[in-house]
């Protein structure tokens, strides 16, 4: 019979993260960086602020939106997960990683954004990019630093509402990968935005 300590270690080693996982979170974190500071590298002023109607985001309120997500996994959802059990037994974790990659960047279903999170939309392209670059560049050390992402989970609102249900908790690693995901979101709202008929043409 295992003794605690046997069995603690055996679950720790099952847990930590695998080469592909992080070479899937980092792809990931790469892949969304490039996307949403392509998009808005070189935006007038004008573009930047345009709004399509009264109840819709501009491209500035998209990007700093996305940037506030971002510092609340490295902040306060971090300081959650560092003191938060493991999801529960027979969890299935590898399932919600798919749920959180394919899922969340979709359009097709929209969901009102929490107020916390609501973005004041004051900032400049370059102050966009430079606080999204940072974010970025901290969410990698996060995923590298931590090699027991998958040990302790919280339950998250935007994993029930996209899973309908079906799914409540979310590890560290869940959380990274919903930055992600959640910045490819939004780049898509920008690109619509773009594509508005009465875009500024500069």
């Amino acid at each position: 019979m295992q003794s605690n300590a046997t069995a603690a270690a055996a679950l720790a080693a099952e847990q930590t993260l695998t080469p592909a996982e992080l070479d899937q979170a980092h792809s990931l974190l790469q892949q969304t960086q490039n996307g949403i500071v392509g998009a808005i590298k070189r935006l007038s002023i004008a573009q930047w602020t345009f709004k399509p109607a009264p109840d819709r985001w501009s491209i500035a309120e998209n990007a700093e939106h996305v940037a506030v997500v971002m510092e609340r996994v490295l902040g306060p959802i971090r300081e959650q997960l560092a003191a938060a059990p493991p999801a529960p037994a027979g969890y299935d974790s590898r399932r919600v990683d798919s749920v959180v990659i394919h899922h969340f960047p979709d359009r097709l279903n929209r969901f009102p954004a929490p107020d916390a999170v609501h973005p004041a939309g004051r900032l400049t392209p370059a102050e966009a990019i430079e606080r999204l670059t940072r974010n970025y560049q901290r969410l990698a050390e996060y995923l590298d630093s931590t090699p027991d992402l998958r040990l302790h989970a919280i339950e998250a609102f935007p994993l029930k509402a996209v899973s309908k249900g079906a799914y409540s908790f979310m590890d560290g690693y869940h959380w990274i990968l919903a930055a992600a995901a959640h910045t490819e979101r939004h780049t898509k709202q920008i690109l619509e935005v773009m594509a508005d008929a009465a875009f500024p043409e500069n």
